[in-house]
């Protein structure tokens, strides 16, 4: 069984930093999603299998980076000059995909989510 636990959503004002984990029960590609009330679900970021192929949406380009740790199966993604647009939940899931960074419907396990809410 799949299991992901997000973790580091919070209230941050804008400018600031937040950095989410996305702790899985074995190694896996990994997306990172975000959902802000009343707008579809964005795919912000994923990587890999390995962690050698990462991909970044042109929305948080140069602001986010997604990381991972395989010795601890973590995925985490380091969110830098936050922006209030940025408030949302923020999702991880999970692909069992190999070589490269999954597309949004080869994602098959999500996690529960975590709020971020960037104030202005």
């Amino acid at each position: 069984q799949v299991t992901l636990v997000e973790s580091g959503g919070g209230l941050v004002q804008a400018g600031g930093s937040l950095r989410l984990s996305c702790a899985a029960s074995g190694r896996y590609a990994i997306g990172w999603f975000r959902q802000a009330h009343g707008k579809e679900r964005e795919f912000v970021a994923g990587i890999s299998w390995s962690g050698g192929i990462t991909y970044t949406a042109d929305s948080v380009k140069g602001r986010f980076t997604i990381s991972r740790d395989n010795a601890k199966n973590t995925v985490y993604l380091q969110m830098n000059s936050l922006k209030p647009e940025d408030t949302a939940v923020y999702y991880c899931a999970a692909s069992t995909i190999q070589g490269r960074v999954a597309s949004g419907p080869q994602y098959a396990y999500w996690g529960q989510g975590t709020q971020v809410t960037v104030s202005s």
